[in-house]
């Protein structure tokens, strides 16, 4: 049974009770919702962060289930603004519950939220914030709780796929007022108070960014609010203007109010319903998941979601340090991408002006796929642990192409955004082909994923919407991208070498699928394709650079400054992205000692930046040379340095859950390098033992012999009892069950590993 069918299964519907008391609380005990929303300490974030705004993990304690479509979270930064989170561990004026949809540990914005924020007293609509601090919080995956002195009340909330429920308890008798606002940033929100019915609803349009920046993205966030008890004193306000109105559109700072007369003790609560395709989809799924009122009953349930949820991998070790940090990260990986359809499998359309499609029983509709993160190692996280749901995010994307004639390179708000470079839904699709991951159309994925890499969109309209890879015509006309050519109708203008250096990786995993389906003249001409990294590389300095139309090279170089022709970061940094052929690559640098050393260089003058992720694979790739003990070493540094399980735990934007699944994979002792090859390059494990439970009910055990407790470098690789030479595993060995046993002593083991035929092959 697939993550979504479990809790779907768990959420609909109260008909049996989870009850978890703290003794059971196995695995959520250690989660910290508030790490990563401080400002980032680390090292590498303090030198390559550009100022403290970037160094934000960006996440944000969210009250959720895994892959839901809402995110319910302290407010303490309003609207919606790009690059601004919902909450952030420096501030002490809470604003409200949001039902939020940002894209947790990113720099993109929230969209079609809203807030409910409870006040005792006197009614006001304005200047209405409480001071708390972080001590009157309690952040849990399943429920947030907060103390709100100044109204002598406290608040909490939980959780389901697409539902949420509120309790407010009273230290005083007094009036209660929930002021519901709409978070619309072009004030375009609406909200209504129904008193009859019993029931607060309202929608927020969503808009685009990046391509088509201010656009509608072509639907709103809705939702419905019910009540436990009757709604007698409603109304609504814009700002400080209060109206005895029923409802309210189009202002800005609008919403609507509710009061209640409470005693000292007494509680209320709420449910609320959300939902991308209309009101009416809002109360179906708030009927199906939240049908009473019990708040305990619906924390228990939401608890039990999440101990089932993070117990698919069971790491023991002493240091409780590192099981925080670990299931911490295992939440943060398990926000997205978005669940976007509702319970009866409706969803809107991608790139649509307000149409809803209607899903095939059983499916569900997924977004918000930080692709350019993600592919890295979140979604080759859920390649192991949950197959069935990776055929179904398979199948969300095939939509997007084919409701929008070209799949999208980074589909967030369900749109066009050709935000970031390289087309790297190829890479995600491609890999669950090879890999046996299923649920889609073979044929039709393959015929998408070929219309991006082979054809050039024409249509300027379409193109300047996002439609169609970014600068295909000058990167298969010269065999890569000229600077002269500035990519223009992009976010990221230029990048012209990260660019060609992406499409070379993405060309290769569409080669790979080609084959698969015997399509040898695409095989080949995608392989030839795979390898124009080779054209940007400058062997004089040994580093990419910038190159003219002409062939010449751009001047002055200096592989360690920030330029236009590279991606976030430094040619040094980049020159290292070639995850399907770093054999290649060696051979370019002049051999496997050089490539060590270029290695070398990139530590000891602390270039290696592991806040951004197109150096995630730079500390595994060691392995490629005679010394992947250095590998151990780079790792283990790392997961020391960069990670804690305080508010600044991370040291740059988590990435939609990119930065946390590096931590799963290097501290378990594997990392995907090259995703699409089902080859893991092993590092050291941080932990004792670990057991990841499979979908097939078998397991994929993971054990460390140390010769002392400080032990961190390989001197010998077991799997399934055998002697395994290779210092890589495979996905078909894994995906099994299997038990890795791997020996670790206190000094380098110089020769493990140490050749060629014990490494990865890549192209």
């Amino acid at each position: 049974m697939t993550v979504s069918k479990t809790i779907a299964r768990l959420t609909v519907g109260f008909a049996t009770l989870f009850y978890f008391s703290a003794a059971n609380a196995q695995f959520t005990k250690y989660v910290q919702p508030m790490a990563g929303t401080g400002i980032a300490t680390t090292a590498s974030a303090t030198k390559h962060g550009e100022n403290a705004d970037t160094r934000f993990a960006n996440t944000i304690p969210a009250v959720t289930l895994p892959f839901a479509m809402t995110q319910w979270a302290p407010q303490t930064q309003a609207g919606e603004t790009k690059c601004v989170p919902p909450y952030y561990y420096k501030d002490n004026r809470f604003g409200g519950i949001r039902g939020s949809h940002w894209l947790s540990g990113s720099c993109t914005q929230d969209y079609g939220s809203f807030t409910i924020m409870p006040i005792s007293g006197k009614l006001k609509t304005a200047n209405y914030h409480a001071t708390f601090s972080h001590t009157d919080e309690v952040a849990t995956p399943y429920k947030y709780t907060i103390d709100l002195k100044q109204y002598q009340l406290q608040a909490s909330v939980t959780s389901t796929l697409r539902s949420g429920m509120m309790q407010f308890t009273m230290d005083k008798a007094d009036s209660l007022y929930l002021l519901v606002s709409a978070n619309s940033n072009y004030q375009e929100g609406f909200v209504k108070v129904d008193a009859q019915r019993g029931e607060i609803s309202g929608y927020n349009p969503a808009h685009r960014i990046y391509q088509g920046w201010g656009k509608s993205a072509g639907f709103s966030g809705y939702f419905v609010i019910r009540f436990e008890r009757q709604l007698t004193s409603t109304g609504t306000f814009s700002n400080d203007k209060i109206f005895k109105l029923d409802s309210i559109k189009n202002e800005k700072g609008n919403g609507v109010y509710a009061g209640f007369k409470l005693n000292k003790g007494e509680k209320l609560t709420i449910r609320m319903g959300t939902s991308f395709t209309g009101l009416d989809g809002a109360r179906k799924n708030l009927q199906a998941e939240m049908p009473g009122f019990n708040f305990d009953q619906a924390v228990a349930n939401s608890k039990a979601v999440w101990e089932k949820a993070l117990g698919q991998i069971n790491v023991q070790t002493v240091d409780e340090r590192d099981k925080r940090i670990f299931y911490t990260s295992y939440y943060h990986a398990m926000q997205h991408p978005r669940l976007f359809s509702d319970v009866d499998g409706k969803y809107p359309r991608f790139a649509g002006n307000y149409q809803n499609e209607q899903l095939a029983k059983g499916q569900h509709y997924y977004d918000d796929f930080s692709m350019w993160d993600i592919y890295r190692a979140q979604i080759p996280l859920f390649e192991i642990l949950d197959p069935p749901m990776i055929g179904s995010f398979v199948n969300s994307l095939l939509l997007k192409g084919q409701q929008g004639g070209w799949m999208p390179i980074f589909p967030c708000w369900n749109s066009y955004t050709s935000e970031m470079i390289g087309d790297h839904t190829t890479s995600v699709i491609s890999s669950a082909y090879l890999k046996g991951i299923r649920g889609y159309n073979v044929d039709q994925a393959y015929q998408i994923l070929r219309h991006n890499a082979f054809d050039i969109n024409t249509n300027r309209a379409d193109y300047v919407e996002g439609k169609g890879r970014r600068a295909l015509d000058s990167h298969l006309k010269y065999g890569y991208i000229p600077v002269e050519d500035s990519v223009l109708d992009a976010f990221h203008k230029m990048e012209q070498v990260s660019r060609t250096m992406e499409y070379a990786y993405d060309d290769y995993a569409l080669a790979q699928f080609a084959k698969g389906i015997n399509k040898t003249a695409d095989h080949n001409t995608l392989m030839k394709r795979a390898g124009y990294y080779k054209n940007i590389f400058d062997t004089s300095t040994g580093f990419v650079r910038g190159r003219h139309a002409d062939g010449s090279w751009v001047s002055p170089f200096d592989p360690d400054k920030k330029a236009t022709f590279i991606t976030e970061g430094t040619a040094r940094q980049y020159t290292f992205y070639v995850p399907h052929d770093v054999a290649g690559l060696s051979k370019l640098m002049g051999g496997s000692k050089k490539l060590e050393t270029a290695l070398d260089d990139l530590f000891s003058k602390g270039e290696y930046w592991h806040g951004n992720e197109p150096g995630h694979q730079i500390p595994f790739m060691y392995n490629y040379t005679s010394s992947p003990w250095k590998t151990q070493a780079a790792v283990r540094q790392i997961l020391a340095d960069e990670y804690s399980d305080g508010p600044g735990g991370l040291g740059g934007n988590d990435d939609a859950g990119q930065m946390s699944a590096w931590y799963m994979f290097a501290s378990l002792g594997f990392y995907p390098v090259n995703p699409v090859s089902g080859e893991y390059l092993l590092c050291a494990p941080l932990f004792d033992k670990a057991i990841i439970k499979l979908k097939n009910s078998k397991a994929f055990q993971l054990i460390a012999h140390k010769k002392s407790k400080t032990a961190q470098y390989i001197y010998a690789v077991k799997l399934n009892g055998k002697v395994m030479p290779n210092s890589y595993i495979r996905y078909k060995d894994i995906i099994v069950g299997a038990k890795l046993e791997v020996f670790l002593q206190d000094t380098p083991a110089a020769n493990w590993a140490n050749k060629s035929q014990y490494q990865p092959k890549g192209m």
